[in-house]
């Protein structure tokens, strides 16, 4: 089949070398050996000279002079006030309905009696301040402002701050300021790339060390995050964006083609991939996806990311495409095939799902209220999408009446001699004889 990705074809086809280039997504790539020196480089210039060296990056990599690294307050509502009433209101409508969601999603306390007169408490404790990325290379994303910030403040961080790279006028987008000013973002700072990560981790003069940081980016601030991660927690490894679509005959290909295009165009290394249940269903999607390029007005991103990540595959069964789907751990995942919700409840690798082609990549992307941070690379094998569960810490309270105290003495007490803990058997011991 004769088209614009990479690999098209049935499944089981697939060379080792060919699955193995589609299931790794670049993974090593993102990490390579030069790009980890020259962000180890900079992460290290930043712990060194603090506010000097962001002001010198801000230089070499925005082209700009920085006055003040930090963005005035009032600078934000201004910016909410210049903007389009109607995008005003979507981002309202965007920030109440990620509010609703990631709240009903708060984590709550949880105390069982483990025996007469033996509680334990595991409570969920807001982080006290968290750092949130906001991109703004190839475009603003005041979308990931909400992403990031409404689900910390819901989750009740004591201070949020913001990085966002400057533009010429020595501060970020008026839209990425105006969702600051709509999420309520307690400090702004112009600072973009692995200095930014650098300075939220480590802290400067003016920028301070914070507890968590979280937010998306391009592949140095990825590896900045890595980098950083064994002192400041991150949200997950994250890389271009993805989506996976299984698609069955029953399915409208011209509502799948609109999904796959609308994600490649975040990103010339995005990965696009469907995986029909039928050849006719494969041939007539890539013929759709051909039509619509040429009219695309991203199509300088979306062609070559069809041709480096893009897959138009056939598997010979549902199940088959089930296990690829679990192989792949997509950050996004459609379901454009009958039985679309029970088949949803049995997949478990996969950042977000939708639910049909109504639920739509767009909507959950700005306005579903569920959160657009996913990992991705296979990543969500193991990582799971921003929430709230990302801006606290768990403390465990444990509490033993004098008559549990007596009832755990003596096995206490055989535990810590066989591991020859005698001041534990001691203490425990002195309860068992009251």
């Amino acid at each position: 089949m004769n088209t614009l990705v990479r690999w098209t074809g049935p499944l089981a086809a697939l060379g080792p070398d060919a699955l193995r280039a589609l299931l790794s997504r670049g993974q090593e790539d993102a990490s390579d050996g030069e790009l980890r020196a020259k962000v180890a480089a900079l992460v290290a210039e930043v712990r060194t000279r603090g506010d000097a060296a962001l002001r010198d990056l801000a230089c070499r990599f925005d082209g700009v002079a920085l006055d003040s690294l930090e963005v005035p307050r009032p600078a934000l509502r201004a910016a909410l006030d210049r903007q389009a009433p109607a995008l005003r209101r979507a981002m309202e409508r965007a920030a109440r309905n990620i509010a609703t969601v990631h709240a009903a999603f708060r984590p709550r306390s949880i105390q069982v009696e483990v025996e007469r007169g033996v509680m334990v408490e595991r409570r969920p404790d807001p982080l006290e301040r968290v750092g949130v990325y906001a991109p703004g290379g190839r475009a603003a994303y005041p979308s990931s402002v909400l992403m990031g910030v409404v689900p910390a403040r819901v989750a009740g961080v004591r201070e949020i701050v913001l990085c966002s790279p400057p533009g010429p006028r020595g501060v970020p987008s008026d839209a990425v300021l105006a969702a600051a000013a709509v999420a309520e973002v307690d400090r702004v700072f112009a600072l973009g790339g692995a200095g930014a990560i650098a300075a939220l981790a480590y802290g400067t003069e003016t920028v301070p060390a914070v507890d968590r940081i979280v937010g998306p980016g391009n592949a140095w601030v990825a590896e900045a995050k890595r980098q950083i991660a064994a002192r400041v927690p991150i949200d997950a490894p994250a890389g271009p964006s993805e989506l996976l679509v299984l698609v069955d005959r029953t399915a409208d290909v011209e509502e799948v083609a609109r999904e796959l295009l609308a994600q490649a165009e975040h990103d010339p290394e995005a990965a696009v991939v469907a995986v029909a249940l039928d050849e006719r269903t494969a041939r007539r999607l890539l013929d759709r996806v051909a039509a619509e390029v040429p009219a695309a007005t991203r199509e300088a991103i979306i062609r070559p990311a069809l041709a480096f990540r893009g897959a138009v595959l056939i598997a010979g069964s549902l199940e088959e495409a089930v296990d690829f789907t679990e192989r792949w751990a997509p950050e996004h995942l459609m379901l454009a095939v009958q039985g679309a919700a029970e088949l949803a409840r049995r997949i478990r690798h996969a950042g977000t799902v939708f639910v049909g082609t109504s639920s739509s990549g767009a909507f959950g992307d700005y306005l579903t209220g569920a959160n657009h941070v996913l990992p991705t690379a296979g990543a969500a094998r193991s990582w799971s999408g921003l929430s709230t569960l990302d801006f606290v810490r768990w403390t465990t309270v444990q509490t033993v009446s004098s008559e549990g105290a007596a009832s755990l003495a003596a096995d206490t007490d055989v535990f810590a001699t066989a591991e020859g803990l005698s001041a534990h058997a001691a203490a425990a011991r002195a309860w068992g004889a009251r």
